[in-house]
């Protein structure tokens, strides 16, 4: 069976697995190859991934899971992909305070600039007869 993990940067993985595995709000279960239709929603959970002998973990938040026809598809706000849960959570948090802290230095930046607009067009007189 296929798995498609996606955000909105584009898909994070896209490969064949032999079965995954979903702990999400209400607990955990786990699809294999010709399960019946499921759809899952996840507040912040994560994905077992099993194939052959190798496990990833992908740590999700703010998403939905649904399988049919033999395709796992995850629509996520932000996932992060890693061999084991702690480590997969541990990456998704230094991105998210990296993005943070980027945003607000575009914040504090953006203030600057329209502080200094003000100026401009005071000093230009603009608007005044």
């Amino acid at each position: 069976m296929k798995i498609i993990v996606s955000t909105h940067q584009g898909n994070l993985y896209n490969e064949e697995v032999d079965y995954v595995v979903i702990h999400h709000n209400d607990g955990e279960f786990a699809i294999l190859k010709d399960h019946i239709p499921v759809i899952s929603i996840m507040d912040l959970g994560y994905i077992k991934l099993v194939k052959e002998n190798s496990e990833f973990f992908v740590v999700i938040v703010s998403g939905i899971v649904e399988f049919h026809d033999n395709v796992v598809s995850v629509l996520a706000q932000e996932a992060q992909i890693g061999q084991n849960k702690e480590s997969s959570l541990a990456h998704l948090l230094a991105v998210r305070k990296e993005r943070l802290e980027s945003n607000r230095k575009e914040t504090v930046d953006l203030t600057q600039k329209e502080k200094e607009l003000r100026e401009h067009i005071r000093k230009s007189k603009a608007g005044h007869i």
